[in-house]
Parts: C-alpha cells; structure tokens; sequence
C-alpha cells in the first residue's frame, strides 16, 4: 500500500513539476514537443493494452496510466491548467472508483463480469461522478 501511494505521489509530482515549468516549456519548444508526443505514445499504448486485460486492477492501472498519458499530453500543448484540472478531477473520480468497486473472485481468479448488482453500483457510481463533475465545474468557476 504505502508503494501504491508513493507511485501515486512520484506521477502526481511530475505532472505538477512539468506545470510548474510552464515558462522553460514555452522557451524550449522542442522540449514540449517531446513531452505532447511522450503524453500521446502513453495514453494511446496504456489504452491499448487495457484493452486485452482481465483482471480488475490491472485495467484500472492501465486507465490511470492512459488518463496521465492524456495530462502530459495537454501540458506538451501548453494547456497547463487543463493538465492540473483534469489531473485533480482524475484523483476525485478515482477515489469515487474505489470506494464504489465491487470485485468478484472465484479460486483467486477475477473475472469481469457485469452482474445486476455490479450494474446497479456502476450506476450509482456514474451518478456521483457526474455530481462530483458538476461540483467541480462550480469551484472552477468561483
């Protein structure tokens, strides 16, 4: 656990770092070009290779990789407070994610399988995303 949230940290802190740099990027455009082309290669092979997973946690690992390849890509495109706003939005939906997920297990293998209870509180979890999402949208505004 405390490997999890010191990853977590490490991404989150690179992410902040890049932004925080935003002036050495707008100088350096070949610098963010690598950056845009490093956030697009990662979002799309994370994307990819969630795909063909089966196991829960590994596509949820593979999304949140896919979703930080999609915040360095809009910091590489100078858009630095997308990049911080959609890295904060992310960390909400994830914790909602968390506490919402149900996982099924049968002989330690898990399987995705959408049973009407599952079905039931992934809606539940979409209704307090899009809360949250609305939430959110006010603060930014104020």
């Amino acid at each position: 656990m405390s490997a999890l949230i010191h990853a977590a940290t490490r991404v989150t802190a690179g992410v902040f770092l890049i932004c925080r740099c935003s002036a050495l990027f707008e100088y350096a455009p070949n610098a963010s070009f690598f950056v845009t082309i490093l956030g697009g290669i990662t979002a799309f092979l994370a994307a990819t290779t969630g795909l063909i997973q089966n196991d829960i946690k590994r596509v949820i690992a593979y999304s949140t990789c896919s979703q930080l390849g999609y915040i360095v890509f809009a910091a590489g495109l100078s858009g630095y407070t997308v990049s911080i706003f959609h890295l904060s939005n992310h960390a909400f939906f994830k914790a909602l994610l968390s506490a919402a997920l149900i996982k099924f297990s049968i002989a330690e293998i898990v399987i995705l399988a959408l049973t009407p209870l599952l079905a039931s509180m992934y809606s539940l979890a979409l209704a307090s995303k899009l809360i949250c999402s609305i939430i959110s949208f006010a603060k930014l505004g104020t």
